[in-house]
């Protein structure tokens, strides 16, 4: 029996030889990635998780079914993945208009709520993907990614504290209680008022001024 190709292996033929070749598939591969997160983020988007049906995904990002399973082996592997775009949005809109507000505590609460707008834009996808953080098997580095975006915004650009650092400890916490109160909104519980004031609360004690 032969074994299924890998990814790179199933895209390398009739690719040209060398590292232009290389470059090619890298490409490839890199654009076909994306056009199924951004396929998974659509459907998310209108229907919740249980819209990221993965031939559902494949068909809507024009690739084989099997394809869509070497790139992303489980349906939790594929709502990490959009996580991971998101993310990837907000750490560009704040490299590109980093948070003026007078504090580092201040600065670290404008952050979370352009953050929150951004995602209560598509509320669906946002249950999606906080749902899938709080139930999916699959590992991750959303709170690692979202401490170190909260210290760039707090703190400023080239900030890499020690995992154990005082302050990298108080801006993981920040992200959950973020997390929180995220959910109590997506719950009709609180409206975005309100969430700012209790993160407004929660990062004075945190991160002082």
């Amino acid at each position: 029996m032969t074994a299924e190709p890998t990814v790179a292996e199933d895209e390398s033929a009739g690719q040209p030889a060398g590292r232009a070749g290389q470059n090619a598939r890298s490409r490839s591969q890199h654009q076909r990635r994306k056009r199924i997160v951004q396929a998974a983020a659509a459907l998310a988007s209108r229907g919740g998780i249980e819209a990221m049906q993965m031939r559902t995904v494949a068909e809507r990002a024009g690739v084989a079914l099997g394809t869509l399973y070497r790139y992303f082996p489980s349906k939790d592997d594929l709502v990490v993945a959009v996580v991971g775009e998101e993310i990837d949005l907000l750490e560009r809109s704040i490299e590109r208009r980093p948070p003026r507000a007078g504090t580092s505590a201040q600065r670290a609460v404008e952050a979370l709520m352009r953050a929150t707008r951004g995602l209560m834009r598509e509320p669906e996808l946002a249950a999606a993907l906080i749902r899938s953080l709080l139930l999916s098997d699959v590992q991750t580095d959303f709170s690692d990614r979202m401490t170190a975006l909260l210290l760039r915004a707090a703190v400023g650009p080239g900030t890499d504290a020690d995992p154990d650092d005082a302050q990298r400890v108080m801006a993981r916490a920040l992200t959950a209680v973020w997390t929180m109160e995220m959910i109590e909104m997506l719950r009709g519980q609180a409206g975005a008022d309100e969430i700012q004031a209790r993160l407004e609360l929660a990062a004075g004690r945190l991160l002082g001024g």
